[in-house]
Parts: C-alpha cells; structure tokens; sequence
C-alpha cells in the first residue's frame, strides 16, 4: 500500500508537470511583481491555489489537472489591486478582475470549460451571478478564500 508521504510527493510532481507551460511563461511570471495578499504575490498565491485545487480534485477523482491549471490562472490580472483603484478610477477590482483574468489567460492559453469556469466564478459569492457551474469550480471558490485568509493573516512568510 502506497503511504500518504509517497503519494502526496507524487502529486506535487503530477501538480508541476500539469502547469509547467503556465509557471514558466513570460506573461504569468509578471504576477511575480505584483502584491497579493499580506506579502505574497500574485504568482505565489496562484500558486498556493492551483497546488490545493489539484490536491483536493485529485482526491475526489475529479479533473484534477484543469483544478490546478485554472488555479494558476484564476488571478491573472497583471497589476497591484491596492493601487488599481486611484490608477484607473475601477473601484470595484473584487468584481471585475475575474474577466480580466479571463482575458489574459485566453491569449496566452488554450482553456477548457473546467478552466474557464474557475476564472469567472471564482470570486462566488460575492459576484452573486458567477455562480461556478463545475466541482472544480467549487472547490477553487473554497480554496482561493483559504488561501487568502491564510495569506493575510501570516505577513511576515513571503513565498514565490
């Protein structure tokens, strides 16, 4: 029998196989750049997200590799959301910026229905109408929240 230490690393390296094209791109490493939550970037809680979507998918034999790709993708807005706001007069970046998302991801990645409902409805319940049509889409609406509040209440662990 396969123990739980084995099969989570051979997750990780299913996890880093299924997203490679999207970690390594040119356009996804700009989220580097960008504050998130407390002191982690936008790539590292894209990335925080993705990994517990294809951990959680994989669990429950859903599509674990769309979880995790859409994941990545589900924050691929491409600019600090603290700073948005008095840059461009958008005061309402927690509604809009899932359609951003969406739109950078679309030119730089060819997305499934899996993906695509992980980007726009994400932000659940609160863009009230983007209610995800997909397991995945649940978890990831679940697992974003966690991961930000975990985020924000830990400042000082600066990842990615």
């Amino acid at each position: 029998m396969e123990k739980i230490s084995d099969k989570k690393k051979k997750w990780e390296q299913e996890f880093l196989l299924a997203t490679q094209d999207i970690l390594e791109h040119p356009a996804v490493l700009e989220m580097k750049k960008h504050p998130h939550h407390g002191v982690t970037t936008c790539y590292g809680h894209c990335f925080k997200v993705g990994f517990h979507n294809y951990l959680w998918c994989k669990f429950f034999h859903l599509d674990a590799k769309s979880a995790a790709r859409g994941g990545m993708l589900h924050d691929f807005f491409l600019y600090d959301w603290h700073t948005h706001a008095k840059e461009t007069g958008n005061h309402f970046h927690g509604l809009t910026h899932p359609k951003v998302a969406y739109e950078n991801a679309k030119k730089h990645f060819n997305l499934n229905r899996v993906e695509k409902d992980i980007i726009l409805s994400h932000m659940w319940p609160v863009t009230l109408f983007s209610i995800p049509r997909t397991w995945e889409g649940f978890i990831t609406t679940i697992t974003d929240k966690y991961c930000g509040a975990f985020e924000t209440s830990r400042r000082k662990n600066r990842i990615r």
